[in-house]
């Protein structure tokens, strides 16, 4: 599938790179990529999203794919980006949802972006290991992610390192990276993976991340690892969390304690699914959105 890279200009000209799929004239969903991803990400939605009529925007964040890199990274920076990509293209209300890595700027969106504008809210599986604390879902993790959040506490060069092999293979070397991907996950997630086109599209994505190099990743996780600006326990909006109950790459406690500590968490638990419940159950989580912007 092959979609234009299009750029708005954020409010200090730095510039957003986005891709949209969909319906044109549907509600915006902003879409936050996981880790490594980019805005191509938006492309394994195209499907779920025509069909739910919304209009479902991919962009990377500063220093992903083609967005500028930015000095000072903070979750509501990235909140006021998706804001003013909003604005440029013409919504005065908007939905966000983010898997994986790109979660936490979801309820970071929650946490800042005036609910009158924002009128929906999805986290998928978010990678939220930093929200009670550095490094808080390390009892949770595999010993390997622990490993990185404890590299990005306190030995950044090491994690530095860790991200440049991953962007070695997920570059250069994509089916060993698709290989490796697929002996991590369960038997739902491997049956994901094999549906037509998804492995070439999620490679693509995730070899995007990477076309500046892995700082604008390393950059990104870091915050993702550290005690978060704010406080998931403030959230009192509805916030829907989508969880594979035997996701292997994001454990459901992590996202399960998010959830019981979130006022406005709506918890949609999925049996045996697993990390890739975002596309397996697409149109299920696609329709929620599209039920809360009231797209038809």
């Amino acid at each position: 599938m092959t979609v234009a890279t299009k750029f708005i200009a954020a409010k200090d000209g730095r510039k957003l790179a986005y891709v949209e799929v969909g319906d044109p004239k549907g509600p915006l969903v902003i879409h936050n990529h996981g880790g490594p991803s980019s805005r191509l990400e938006a492309r394994l939605f195209a499907a779920a999203a025509t069909r739910q009529g919304l209009r479902f925007v991919g962009v990377d964040r500063p220093g992903v794919g083609e967005s500028s890199p930015q000095s000072v990274r903070s979750y509501k920076g990235w909140a006021d980006d998706m804001t003013a990509l909003a604005d440029a293209l013409g919504h005065g209300t908007f939905g966000v949802t983010g898997w994986s890595e790109g979660g936490p700027w979801a309820l970071a969106a929650a946490a800042y972006i005036d609910p009158k504008r924002l009128r929906h809210v999805t986290s998928i599986a978010g990678g939220s290991y930093g929200a009670f604390g550095d490094n808080s879902a390390a009892k949770y993790l595999s010993k390997a992610d622990a490993l990185g959040g404890f590299l990005a506490m306190h030995f950044e060069p090491g994690f530095r390192l860790m991200y440049a092999a991953i962007d070695l293979t997920a570059t250069h070397f994509r089916e060993r990276f698709y290989q490796e991907l697929l002996k991590a996950v369960n038997d739902y997630d491997r049956r994901v993976l094999l549906l037509p086109d998804v492995a070439e599209l999620f490679c693509a994505s995730c070899a995007e991340c990477f076309a500046q190099g892995s700082e604008g990743l390393v950059r990104d996780s870091e915050l993702l690892y550290r005690r978060w600006a704010f406080d998931v326990a403030t959230i009192e909006r509805p916030v829907h969390m989508w969880q594979g109950l035997d996701d292997t790459l994001v454990p459901a406690p992590i996202n399960r304690e998010i959830a019981d500590r979130m006022p406005g968490a709506v918890w949609h638990a999925v049996e045996k699914a697993g990390h890739f419940v975002a596309l397996g159950a697409a149109d299920e989580v696609l329709g929620v959105v599209a039920r809360d912007l009231g797209a038809t």
